[in-house]
């Protein structure tokens, strides 16, 4: 590819990570609490009805990371891998850390929040304790997001 269409390709991608990374930033400390955590008695609870009544993957995140960021991580990994120049190993390097995401994300967090979303009523106490296990990985998801989009920004400056 032309480096004006990897340069191209390449803000694309970050400007998606960005975005996915501020919008799971604030799901994380806004919207999660909503639907998990512990009582005032440190009971886990899960508010399976917040999930569904927001029902984020298909009202905000299909439209911003599930289609266009998993694009453009599959692009960006073909096209870092063939790139030349100073910024190749930050944008691949960023690119593989956002296909390691994406796969957690496909293979766990999206199934195991369709599960939550499905929980009997009330929720059990195994429901209760996997909403908790979600959002502590979440977490993780969301440092290994920041280290790929912060990668991605390096990758974007010139350099020295």
């Amino acid at each position: 590819m032309s480096p004006h269409i990897n340069w191209l390709l390449l803000l694309l991608f970050v400007v998606a990570q960005g975005i996915a990374l501020g919008a799971g930033l604030y799901e994380q400390r806004i919207v999660v609490p909503r639907w998990m955590g512990r009582a005032g008695t440190g009971a886990p609870y899960l508010n399976d009805n917040a999930m569904r009544t927001d029902d984020t993957g298909r009202r905000f995140w299909g439209f911003v990371t599930t289609g266009p960021l998993t694009l453009l991580t599959l692009t960006s990994v073909f096209a870092a891998w063939q790139a030349q120049g100073p910024s190749q190993a930050w944008w691949l390097g960023s690119a593989l850390l956002t296909l390691v995401e994406r796969i957690g994300t496909f293979g766990y967090f999206i199934p195991v929040a369709i599960c939550l979303m499905k929980a009997e009523e009330p929720p059990s106490e195994a429901a209760c304790a996997q909403a908790l296990r979600w959002s502590k990985l979440n977490r993780f998801r969301l440092a290994i997001s920041g280290l790929a989009w912060l990668l991605g920004l390096f990758a974007l400056s010139p350099p020295p």
